[in-house]
């Protein structure tokens, strides 16, 4: 059985039209006959049998009115056959008097089908549009709905067919109109800046290099051999600049099949097969109510209005590693758009990164003439302007970049889904895979950002019920000893009621739970991540990319060009790199590591002494604002140069990490970029969240006791916490760091390019007048554009990566970082997308599997999150000294209670009390406490469980602070065996793949195996007919 061909359809359409143009006298009942033959004759022209069509209609038509009074009509027609024939069905409607044409559209293979609107006559039985319509949906999806057809070469949709929506026409149709209007083509090519200057070779790459540069030689060299690759070459000048050429190389069929073989370019060779599991009715019937229901639901506002854009989908194609042997086997329509520009691009970048510029070992590939100034730039061509004068509603896309701009960069969208398929059709895998991800973990802070936004509005309710803070307000008469040597003066406890209202904010009765909620979630978004990237795998065709397909780096193959091994994958030789000169390298790489980390630890050391200086001068400040708040003061400045250092280091570790990964001489791309990445990592995570980690471990937890104190290098006394508690200051390390390193990556990705693109503008409007920007071609655009980061994704990530680490890790002591994580990624996606489309030259199209290895280091901060809020929680916050003296000391002691009722008193026993005149000499400070009470004060109190001076051992340790250690150690066993239980619990229920892509690979594999079968033995049939005719056809012949 044979699929219809487009002629066919072309038939059955024109058969339509003229059937809707009727003369004037002609009968009701004739137009109804003319109607009943047109749709016969074009579902004649389908060449179904009859009972699937009947079958497909009536799935079509479902239980609609239509539908049911369609069934009704065929148990009316009763034939000798057990299933009535289609001719009889439809001729019995066609008869009806009452039968009336009603207006609708038909889209039939493209071609538009308007139908003309009969005022007289009631309305039929059946309306015919919706017949028509299944009909044409039944012969559009003859290859999906029916296994047994034959499996023929089904038009799969070309790169450009979401442009200019209303206006596709079949792939013949473009071709005839191209032949006709051939000259008007080639000057709009020439026009765009997208084609060479005869209008017909695309620009597939292009090269940037100075004629004043002295690499001369070596760039001629490298052109011949470009040249012989058999790649075509074209100059052009700069317009505003002559000492500026453009190099414009365009990729022949005949290079890009040999190369697509060589690199296992996926391309297209069957229309998708889609499994329909069968439904139950109790289920269906359950479908159906709540599509009813939701008829009267708004439309999702964050989905993308398809009706108004052009169709998003990738194409809904098979795919296979292209072969030239087998080339017959894919769809090729037209040679030009059936490699899309973004794998043109990638073969003609894989070419140029093996052609030789000199004679030697090391001197190969575009990346060294980058480097070396023979060149300037080198990047693939944007697909136009990004901006049209129409709208896209009404005119369509200009071309993909627009589409992207207004969609998915422009402002005006971002409460709206992003179109992955789109951004993966014009910037490759790799960054469409960073989009979903971070699309992903946004909408996955929504439960994040609520959870710790209701514990700080719990604490705010709360807040005047708290009898902690309640007490600390009240206690005018309780007298805290100095926090610094001399110049810090003595305070009452109620000048911190502040603090404590405020630390209570963050740390009360709910952080716990909200703790425990962190964590899990943490497991629930990467066990979900792990199912969303199996679905996009499958939908980018990604689940067959394997590592051995990647290239070897230019630069492994020219060091290590003289070993060689065979590939056990490949089975050919390739560069091979000893054992012993690996692990020497590694070990030269992983010192260099360590060095840098010890640098970032004497950072934090510096940021302690610092800390320690100067709470003694703000102590002594002349402004009481600052000498009244101390500690404070110390607090925000540490921070804000911990900030700058952290800044200037990470340009210090970019070097050294880029250096230590080069001597490393890592084997492919991925290889390289995973060993970057984890330096980089570890380097800025140790450089961002040391100075953290010193305030929740370590701030206040050594100092000694008054007349006893801890000092560094026997001279400055270390850094005590708040009379508050210690959580507030974690709370402004946080919040500052936070919001100051988000505003600053913000400002660096998109304003920096801003300014520098302006800048370019202005100059050239300053040099050359502003009605010359209008005349450049499309290279000399983007070469004014920036070029994006050297090492592609790896800021993004990482910003990212340090957020998640941030909302996690030390989240218990800032319930509000979710939040402020979700603000951010809502804007930041929105700014990555407009710098990508509009700021930066458009990044090589590159393939990827998954994140790489950001997973592991996702995996690695969720269980490090477990351990540090168990410390934070236990150490960092009063929850386990509260809750000791609600069930030990308190006035509930022994009831098994622990309200707030059961707190009274708590304040003055977490307090000891410290006798003056056992200060130090170089402790005791300038006041004696006379201004509280007119006489000097005789003791004072701080935050500590020690006995009384006059006890049998004065300041030694008291019962209650034992208890609260084994209480402290007891609930950080028990909460990270409980969280890690619940974690694994998680990842052991939540499968890694969907039940429903399991059952569509299976499926898949299967069909793609018979696919295979049945169009080799369509061309050994061929060629035995050809055989035939030519007269050489053997009795021995198969099949």
């Amino acid at each position: 059985m044979m699929k219809p061909d487009s002629s066919s359809i072309v038939e059955g359409t024109q058969m339509w039209d003229q059937r809707s143009f009727i003369q004037e006298g002609e009968s009701q009942s004739d137009r109804a006959q003319g109607k009943g033959q047109t749709v016969l004759a074009l579902a004649s022209s389908v060449d179904f049998t009859q009972q699937k069509i009947l079958k497909h209609l009536r799935g079509k038509l479902g239980r609609s009115q239509c539908g049911q009074r369609f069934n009704k009509k065929v148990e009316d027609v009763k034939l000798h056959s057990e299933v009535p024939s289609l001719e009889a069905i439809l001729c019995g409607i066609a008869n009806s008097p009452t039968f009336s044409c009603y207006q609708g559209g038909v889209d039939l293979q493209n071609h538009q089908l308007d139908m003309q609107i009969l005022p007289d006559g009631p309305k039929s039985d059946v309306d015919f549009s919706e017949i028509l319509n299944a009909i044409q949906e039944m012969a559009k999806d003859v290859n999906i709905l029916f296994d047994e057809l034959e499996a023929v070469n089904s038009p799969c949709k070309d790169d450009d067919s979401l442009l200019h929506p209303g206006n596709l026409t079949s792939t013949s149709e473009d071709t005839s109109r191209l032949e006709a209007g051939g000259e008007t083509v080639r000057e709009r090519n020439k026009s765009n800046g997208l084609y060479f200057r005869d209008g017909k070779c695309r620009i597939d790459y292009i090269l940037v290099y100075r004629k004043s540069s002295p690499q001369t030689e070596k760039r001629e060299v490298f052109e011949r051999n470009i040249r012989a690759e058999g790649l075509q070459m074209e100059k052009e000048s700069s317009l505003i600049n002559s000492d500026i050429i453009f190099v414009k190389l365009h990729a022949p069929w005949e290079v890009l099949g040999r190369y697509a073989e060589q690199m296992n370019v996926r391309m297209p060779f069957r229309r998708k097969i889609y499994y329909l599991p069968r439904r139950y009715k109790f289920m269906s019937r359950i479908d159906k109510q709540i599509s009813r229901f939701r008829r009267w639901l708004p439309k999702k506002p964050m989905r993308l209005d398809k009706e108004t854009l052009p169709d998003l989908e990738e194409n809904d194609c098979y795919t296979a590693p292209f072969s030239q042997q087998r080339i017959h086997h894919f769809i090729i329509h037209n040679k030009d758009t059936f490699f899309n520009n973004a794998t043109r691009s990638r073969i003609v970048h894989h070419i140029l990164q093996r052609i030789k510029y000199e004679e030697g070992k090391n001197k190969i590939g575009l990346n060294r003439l980058l480097t070396n100034g023979s060149y300037e730039a080198a990047f693939p061509l944007h697909e136009g302007s990004y901006r049209s004068k129409n709208s896209i509603k009404t005119h369509g896309a200009v071309n993909h970049r627009h589409l992207l701009y207004e969609c998915w960069a422009s402002w005006g969208v971002w409460y709206k889904y992003q179109p992955l398929d789109l951004v993966r059709r014009y910037f490759g895998e790799k960054i469409g895979l960073y989009f979903a991800w971070l699309g992903w973990y946004t909408g996955m802070l929504f439960p994040a950002a609520f959870i710790g936004l209701f514990v700080f509005l719990y604490g705010v309710t709360t807040l005047d019920h708290c009898q902690v803070s309640k007490e600390v307000c009240q206690a005018t008469d309780i007298i805290m000893c100095p926090v610094c040597d001399k110049y810090c003066p003595f305070m009452r406890l109620s000048d911190s009621c502040v603090y404590a209202k405020v630390t209570h904010l963050f740390d009360n009765g709910a952080t716990v739970f909200f703790a425990v909620f962190m964590a899990v979630w943490a497991t629930v978004f990467l066990e979900f991540w792990k199912r969303r990237r199996a679905v996009i795998a499958y939908d980018w065709d990604l689940i067959d990319w394997e590592e051995e397909e990647e290239e070897i780096r230019p630069q492994f193959e020219a060091k290590y060009s003289k070993k060689e091994r065979m590939n056990p994958i490949s089975g050919k030789p390739e560069p091979y790199q000893a054992f012993t000169d690996k692990c020497s390298r590694l070990i030269v790489s992983a010192s260099g590591i360590f060095f840098m980390i010890c640098v970032v630890i004497a950072a934090v050391f510096g940021i302690v002494i610092y800390r320690v200086v100067t709470v003694s001068t703000f102590a002594a400040f002349k402004w009481a604002l600052i000498r009244n708040n101390s500690q404070v003061a110390t607090t925000g400045t540490a921070v804000c140069i911990n900030f700058c250092i952290i800044m200037l280091l990470n340009v210090l570790y970019e070097k050294v990490a880029l250096l230590l990964t080069n001597l490393e001489q890592p084997r492919t791309e991925s290889e390289w970029e995973n060993s970057f990445t984890l330096k980089m990592f570890l380097f800025q995570f140790v450089n961002l969240n040391s100075s953290t980690f010193y305030i929740a471990f370590f701030l206040g937890r050594f100092t000694g006791h008054p007349g006893a104190y801890l000092r560094l290098i026997n001279r400055w006394r270390l850094e005590e916490c708040h009379p508050s508690g210690c959580l507030i200051d974690l709370c402004m390390q946080m919040g500052i760091i936070m919001v100051l390193k988000q505003t600053w990556n913000n400002f660096m990705e998109l304003g920096y390019p801003l300014i520098q693109n302006w800048w370019t503008r202005r100059k050239v409007r300053q040099e050359h007048g502003t009605e010359r920007k209008i005349n450049f071609p499309q290279w000399e655009k983007d070469y004014n554009l920036q070029p994006m980061n050297a090492y592609g994704l790896f800021d993004e990530y990482l910003e990212m990566i340090l957020q998640f680490g941030f909302t996690t890790i030390f989240v218990a002591a800032f319930p509000l970082a979710p939040l402020l994580a979700l603000l951010n990624n809502i804007i930041e996606i929105r700014l990555d997308a407009y710098k990508f489309v509009t700021q930066w030259r458009r990044p090589l199209a590159s393939r990827a599997k998954d994140i790489g290895i950001w997973y592991g280091i996702l995996e690695g901060i969720g269980i490090l999150s477990v351990i540090t809020n168990a410390f934070v929680i236990a150490i960092t916050s009063d929850f386990i000294p509260r809750l000791v003296y609600a069930y030990k000391y308190g006035p509930c002691a022994g009831q098994g209670e622990a309200g707030q009722k059961c707190m009274v008193g708590y304040v003055n026993a977490s307090l000891s009390v410290f006798r003056i005149s056992d200060f130090e000499n170089r402790s005791e400070p300038e006041s004696d406490g006379s201004e509280f009470s007119g006489t000097p004060l005789k003791y004072c109190r701080y935050r500590d469980y020690r006995d009384p001076p006059h006890s049998l051992a004065p300041y030694g340790y008291t019962l209650q602070f034992w208890h609260v250690l084994a209480a402290r150690l007891a609930f950080i066993i028990v909460f990270e065996h409980l969280v890690f239980c619940i974690k694994h619990l998680i990842s052991y229920l939540i499968p890694d793949l969907p039940k429903d892509l399991r059952d569509r690979m299976r499926r898949e594999k299967y069909l793609i195996q018979e696919m295979m079968y049945e169009a080799e033995l369509e061309r050994l049939q061929k060629e035995r007919k050809e055989r035939k005719k030519n007269g050489k056809a053997h009795h021995n012949e198969w099949p």
